[in-house]
């Protein structure tokens, strides 16, 4: 399920948000990715500041709009694999988009990514969590475990 919106004013003309309060409906990384595929689609890739407000908007509005909003993480496609290099100061440069794109784009939150076992990223939604040293965590990126359900 889901809500499906056209713009033609982007690379990617159209997105699909799923949003589930119902904790036990989210899934993990790969469950997700698959869903996507299954679908036609991908996971997200963010390619510029403007496409990332665009979908900021989309998930205000989707959030708005459902029965209370709640804290729940989305899943983007840029993911990392392998942990050869997890440790070392070129970890960030080790994420990719799942659906092959070049994008350099980035919106990490601050101090992220923590690298370590944590190679799959969630863009954040957290509206009733305090502040932390990046602010509020809303829309900004975070690494995360892959099995993770969000």
């Amino acid at each position: 399920s889901g809500q499906k919106v056209c713009y033609s004013a982007f690379k990617h003309s159209c997105y699909k948000l799923a949003y589930f309060q119902d904790l036990s409906r989210r899934v993990g990384f790969q469950e997700a990715r698959q869903a996507c595929e299954i679908d036609g689609g991908a996971l997200l890739s963010l390619e510029s500041e403007a496409e990332q407000q665009l979908i900021e908007n989309m998930l205000q509005n989707l959030t708005r709009s459902g029965s209370g909003i709640s804290d729940g993480d989305f899943w983007i496609g840029l993911w990392r694999s392998g942990d050869g290099l997890a440790t070392s100061s070129a970890c960030p440069d080790l994420y990719q988009w799942a659906d092959g794109s070049t994008s350099p784009f980035r919106n990490w939150y601050t101090d992220e990514p923590s690298c370590g076992s944590e190679a799959c990223v969630v863009m954040y939604h957290q509206p009733t969590a305090n502040p932390g040293l990046g602010g509020p965590y809303l829309y900004q990126w975070n690494d995360d475990r892959c099995n993770m359900k969000h």
